[in-house]
C-alpha cells in the first residue's frame, strides 16, 4: 500500500501524544504491529482500524479510508515480502513454480527472463539477486519453520532446461533432508483440489495476526481480514491433507530429478 495512511496514522498519534506503545495499549494492539500500519507495511482489518479511531477520536476516518485491497501486486509486494524477513512460520503452496524462498540462481534466472515484455540482462540480473536475498531467511537453522506444499505440475514443466530442474529438485531434497523445511507433493492423481486457483503464502508472526499473500497472473493480494486468512489456512489444511508424506514426496522428487538427469 502507499504510505499515505501510516504517515496520517503517526500524524494523529503524535498530536495525541501517544508513543507507539501507549497507543498499542489503549487500542489492544502490539508496538510492533502499530509501527508496520505506520511505515505502510501492514493494512489494519476494519475492526483494528475501528479501534484506533476510537482511541484517537478520529471519527470513522480509519476505519472508513481503508487502502483497497485489489491493488496489483506491485502496490501489495513491498509489504508481503516486509512480512516474508518476520515469518516465524511460513507455507507455501506452488502451483506453476518454485516458492521465490527455494528457488536455485539458475532457477530463478530462467522464472524471471522468461518475463514478457523482454527485460534486458542487467535487469535480470537484478531481479535474481533480489530473490536469492529473500532465500536469506532460511540461513537462520530454526526460524521460520517452511512448509512447502508444491503441485506435482511444479516437477514436470523443465524450467530452464533439464540441468536447472534437477538442480532445483535436489535443493529442496538437501533443504527437506537437513529438517530446514517440510515438503510435500500433491500427485497429478488427486485430481482437482482446493488449492487450484493460484499460488498461496500463508505466515505467522510472534506479535502479529497471521496474513495470507495470493498472487496470480498479474495481480497478487495481501490478505489480513481474520475471516479471509482463517478460510484460506483451511483450504490449506484441506489439500495438504491429500498430499503424499515427506518420505514419500522425497522419494518422488529424488526420482525426478535423476529422471531430468541427476545421478548423485
Amino acid at each position: 500500500m502507499g504510505n499515505i495512511y501510516g504517515d496520517w496514522l503517526k500524524q494523529q498519534r503524535e498530536s495525541a501524544g501517544l508513543t507507539q506503545q501507549q497507543l498499542a495499549d489503549l487500542a489492544v494492539m502490539t508496538r510492533s504491529y502499530i509501527a508496520h500500519i505506520e511505515a505502510g507495511r501492514r493494512v489494519p482489518s476494519k475492526e483494528d482500524a475501528r479501534r484506533l479511531d476510537s482511541v484517537l477520536n478520529t471519527g470513522d476516518v480509519l476505519s472508513s479510508f481503508l487502502p483497497k485491497d485489489d491493488a496489483a501486486v506491485s502496490d501489495y509486494f513491498g509489504a508481503a515480502l516486509a512480512l516474508e524477513q518476520q515469518a516465524v512460520m511460513i507455507r507455501e503452496f506452488a502451483l506453476s513454480f518454485v516458492p521465490g524462498i527455494l528457488q536455485t540462481k539458475r532457477y530463478a534466472r530462467a522464472v524471471l527472463g522468461s518475463a514478457f515484455p523482454p527485460v534486458g540482462e542487467e535487469e535480470c540480473d537484478r531481479r535474481v539477486v533480489t530473490r536469492l536475498e529473500r532465500a536469506k531467511i532460511l540461513d537462520d537453522p530454526l526460524t521460520p519453520v517452511v512448509w512447502a506444499l508444491l503441485d506435482e505440475a511444479v516437477l514436470r514443466r523443465p524450467v530452464g532446461g533439464e540441468g536447472v530442474m534437477a538442480e532445483q529438485i535436489m535443493h529442496i531434497v538437501r533443504l527437506a533432508e537437513t529438517d530446514r523445511i517440510r515438503v510435500h507433493l500433491l500427485p497429478f492423481g488427486v485430481g482437482i483440489h482446493p488449492m487450484m486457483e493460484s499460488m498461496l503464502t500463508l505466515m505467522w508472526f510472534e506479535d502479529q495476526p497471521p496474513v495470507g499473500y495470493a498472487e496470480g497472473q498479474r495481480v497478487g493480494k495481501l490478505h489480513d481480514s481474520p475471516s479471509v486468512v482463517h478460510e484460506l489456512q483451511g483450504r490449506y489444511d484441506l489439500a495438504l491433507s491429500d498430499a503424499l508424506p515427506l518420505k514419500e514426496s522425497l522419494t518422488l522428487l529424488r526420482t525426478t530429478a535423476k529422471d531430468y538427469g541427476d545421478h548423485d
